[in-house]
């Protein structure tokens, strides 16, 4: 028979089981340990340790303002590719983003209604009478042909969307009057940029 000294344990049952002891080890040793960071927190996060705080209210003034100006830059660089994320609500969606492609794929006569209009502004200026009749005449002509443009506008918007988007409700009229008040724009100015060169299919 053999004695026990009180207080001490056999090694055999104190030891513990190799069996229970490896399948955890190979598992953690395996696997990486940690829970997989989201893209967004991993593209957030610097490249170095993290700055001191500031240690003057004109430097943290400095701070917030460089921070501002960066989403500032970010938001006007997301606005000009197009991206639903940083656009107002008047300019997100699929639909809309249509809309602006069938207006930049074509050559619109709104387009040029600025030098139109500077040109009929310096020609009420010369001291001429048939100068002045003429330039009425370009403008009243002119204007007729930016109505039929933006008609032929209209109806190609209307036909592509119910083609491209049948499942869905549309208010057509203000489809059109978003299309056609960006066809008035020169082309380099409009925002956000165009996304399509001029004779694109859409």
């Amino acid at each position: 028979m053999k004695l026990r000294l009180p207080g001490r344990r056999d090694r055999a049952e104190t030891a513990p089981d190799p069996a229970a002891v490896s399948e955890p080890q190979l598992v953690k040793a395996g696997g990486k340990g940690r829970p997989t960071p989201k893209r967004t927190e991993a593209q957030g996060r610097r490249p170095g340790p993290p700055p001191p705080p500031p240690t003057t209210r004109k430097e943290a003034y400095r701070r917030m303002r460089e921070q501002q100006a960066l989403r500032r830059t970010e938001t006007r660089a997301g606005m000009s590719r197009g991206e639903d994320d940083y656009l107002p609500a008047r300019d997100r969606g699929p639909v809309r983003r249509l809309v602006r492609d069938i207006v930049d794929s074509r050559r619109n006569l709104g387009s040029y209604f600025l030098p139109v209009a500077t040109l009929v502004l310096a020609g009420y200026f010369i001291p001429n009478p048939a100068v002045q009749s003429y330039t009425v005449f370009v403008w009243f002509v002119y204007f007729l042909l930016i109505i039929v443009d933006s008609v032929l506008l209209g109806r190609r918007i209307k036909r592509t969307v119910a083609e491209r988007f049948p499942d869905q409700p549309h208010r057509m009229r203000g489809l059109v009057w978003y299309g056609a008040s960006r066809a008035t724009m020169i082309r380099r100015w409009r925002f956000p940029k165009p996304a399509v060169a001029l004779g694109t299919r859409v």
